[in-house]
């Protein structure tokens, strides 16, 4: 199956200023989620950025760059503008990649394209994974997810979803080791056509509460498919912490790799 993937990528991130540009094990962060695109079977793969220093970085491993507006409010608007300047047809399935992703697995990227294909009904695709601990579930930075019998999301939010009311703590580990909460992993799939529709869409009050903007799909009644996730991602760089244990996951798996 052959699809899109664009990464959007801006230099302003507020708890890192450029980030996707900061070394992790001799190769900046944008390189390595660049590379693990190349690792699936997508037809292209677009670097959208509105930085020249982000522009210059990418050129010099290859990487196809689409110049934006700065204007943009969020990723998903950025893919937009790529949509309608490279001309991409209608029925295209358009993978969103974070470039502040390096440790998410090709096959990830992959499932979730798939999803959307196996999905007709669906304006969009995500993946998640379970909450194995009770330290994730009340972290307002793990966003949780729940889903209806047919595969689709019912909700998003920050809080603790869903909360027992009456419980004990054994029945929250027999929650936890039975997979009832699941985070949300934060990569989308669309068609190209959804990306015009979604651009017009006014925001929705959960959506501005949250700070999460796939509400605002569910809050006009779009449908997003949802499924585990086939492999599980490594963990996204917001901090400097974060990326210092990126970086130790990936010295640790090339050393295990090369012995």
């Amino acid at each position: 199956m052959s699809f899109f993937v664009i990464i959007p990528a801006r230099y302003d991130s507020t708890r890192l200023p450029g980030k996707v540009l900061r070394m992790i094990a001799g190769k900046t962060m944008l390189q390595h989620v660049f590379e693990s695109a190349q690792r699936t079977t997508a037809k292209s793969i677009i670097i959208a950025t509105d930085d020249q220093r982000i522009a210059d970085s990418a050129k010099t491993f290859g990487a196809d760059v689409c110049m934006t507006s700065s204007s943009h409010i969020s990723g998903t608007h950025r893919i937009g503008e790529v949509i309608q300047q490279r001309k991409i047809p209608a029925e295209a399935v358009v993978v969103n990649l974070q470039g502040d992703e390096p440790l998410m697995p090709a096959s990830c990227v992959s499932q979730v394209a798939q999803l959307l294909r196996d999905h007709a009904a669906a304006d969009m695709a995500t993946l998640s994974m379970p909450i194995l601990d009770e330290s994730g579930l009340n972290n307002p930075n793990i966003v949780k997810v729940v889903r209806d019998r047919q595969g689709y999301a019912q909700y998003f939010s920050r809080a603790c979803i869903p909360q027992q009311r009456d419980h004990s703590p054994e029945q929250r580990q027999i929650a936890l080791q039975t997979y009832v909460y699941q985070r949300h992993i934060g990569m989308y799939a669309y068609r190209a056509a959804f990306l015009h529709k979604y651009a017009e869409l006014s925001p929705s009050p959960y959506e501005d509460i949250e700070k999460l903007e796939q509400l605002r799909v569910l809050w006009h009644g779009g449908r997003i498919a949802i499924a585990q996730a086939a492999e599980t991602p490594g963990p996204g760089v917001d901090t400097e912490e974060e990326l210092r244990l990126v970086e130790a996951l990936m010295l640790k798996a090339a050393n295990t790799s090369a012995s």
